[in-house]
């Protein structure tokens, strides 16, 4: 009986690693052809400058070449809709920016945000401000709130589009301000940023591609939306302590879609850990006032879940929730 219970356990474990074996293989066959990270914002802004670091560093890291291609539009939503209909093989990737939590309370998307994803690596997170023209009367958010406050809706503004975090983020100051002003939505940072200095529109709201603006002193910053100021500027107060308590950075890295091989996932989500010790990805982190904000796959899985059920409230809150059920 000793000698047939050893010899079932034996081909038991065989089965075992038969099973696994595959998976092994697979992740360690990874990856033989050019990998596809789709950035759903325009070339030339700062989400894509930094898409673009992190794919040159993952690229050198994994032995094979990571192609940004830019997916702009629908509010940063384009990653999410190609990645539903992806192969699950670690041959496309997508940033998915803060909207896939927020857009689908606000109208009918064609993905699942809880269901049709893998979370692989949090990596960074922006840094949001509110800038108008250098020419313009408003020198401060209490001089935007004034004229807000005397010509309701006549103050435009733009923004990476609507439902995105740099939009809601002023929604939500707008409200508690008691203030009414007109939202511009525009595919990406570097339409917005267009638009602004040619005068198109009185102010915008965006991550930090308008920082060399800023500095070139064509744009003034009013205000940024992080929990403490900026080292860049740090003059400029943050909402928050200006008593409107907005507070946003949109924290994102690189997805997949869903039913991904755990073994393909680690291997993603290690690479792409390993660029945050890259002096060049760094650098590109600080050029747009981004700080590094790590998630493995578990963490960022349940980051995904959380802010899911917090946007909802918030959406509900700025009375932008889709009535159509």
């Amino acid at each position: 009986m000793a000698i047939l219970r050893r010899d079932f356990l034996a081909a038991s474990s065989a089965a075992l690693v038969g099973v696994s074996a595959p998976s092994l293989v697979r992740a360690q066959s990874y990856p033989s052809r050019p990998i596809r990270y789709i950035c759903p914002w325009p070339a030339g802004g700062s989400t894509d400058g930094v898409i673009r670091a992190l794919a040159l560093s993952a690229g050198n890291i994994l032995g094979q070449t990571i192609i940004v291609d830019n997916k702009p539009g629908a509010g940063g939503m384009l990653g999410a809709i190609e990645l539903v209909n992806a192969k699950p093989d670690g041959y496309t990737l997508s940033q998915l920016p803060h909207g896939v939590f927020r857009i689908p309370h606000m109208q009918k998307v064609a993905f699942d945000t809880l269901k049709d994803f893998t979370w692989i690596a949090c990596l960074t997170g922006y840094t949001f401000g509110f800038v108008v023209p250098a020419g313009s009367p408003i020198k401060s958010i209490k001089d935007l709130v004034d004229y807000a406050k005397a010509n309701p809706d006549k103050f435009t503004y733009g923004s990476t589009g609507a439902g995105t975090s740099p939009h809601l983020a002023v929604e939500e100051f707008a409200q508690r301000a008691g203030i009414k002003l007109t939202h511009v939505p525009f595919k990406g940072n570097a339409d917005n940023m267009q638009a602004v200095l040619g005068g198109h529109i009185m102010g915008a709201t965006d991550a930090t591609g308008w920082g060399p603006h800023v500095e070139s002193g064509k744009l003034r910053l009013l205000a940024t939306y992080g929990s403490k100021r900026t080292k860049r500027w740090p003059n400029v107060p943050t909402l928050d302590e200006l008593g409107y308590k907005t507070i946003s950075d949109s924290p994102f890295g690189v997805c997949g879609p869903k039913n991904m091989d755990p073994a393909l996932v680690k291997t993603i989500q290690d690479a792409f850990k390993k660029t945050l010790d890259d002096p060049a990805v760094i650098a590109n982190f600080e050029k747009y006032d981004q700080s590094v904000i790590y998630m493995d796959t578990p963490t960022y899985t349940k980051f995904a879940r959380d802010s899911f059920a917090s946007e909802k409230i918030i959406i509900e809150k700025l009375g932008l929730a889709n009535k159509g059920g």
